[in-house]
């Protein structure tokens, strides 16, 4: 069984190129893959954040839709934390 989910992925752009942050996006897009089907991968780019998160005023938006097992968001989320470079991360079942 599986079910569709949309991840929303904040990345740092501090001391980071394009090259570093698209890196970044390919990476959880491979990690998305590997355990489900990715259906879009919607990046909004560079915002200005609400308020700081870790002293940065700016991050790097992506939205991942995708269908997975239920198990899979969770790790998703952990490897997310983990990951250097991520601010936020939040996945949504629709």
């Amino acid at each position: 069984m599986t079910n569709k989910y949309e991840a929303v992925l904040i990345y740092s752009v501090k001391d980071k190129d394009e090259a570093a942050i698209a890196a970044m996006v390919e990476k959880f897009k491979a990690l998305i893959e590997a355990n489900g089907t990715v259906e879009g991968v919607d990046e909004w780019g560079k915002r200005r954040l609400a308020y700081l998160i870790d002293d940065e005023p700016e991050g790097y938006y992506a939205i991942y839709n995708f269908e997975s097992a239920p198990e899979f968001p969770a790790e998703l989320e952990r490897v997310a934390k983990i990951t250097e470079g991520v601010l936020r991360a939040m996945t949504v079942r629709k």
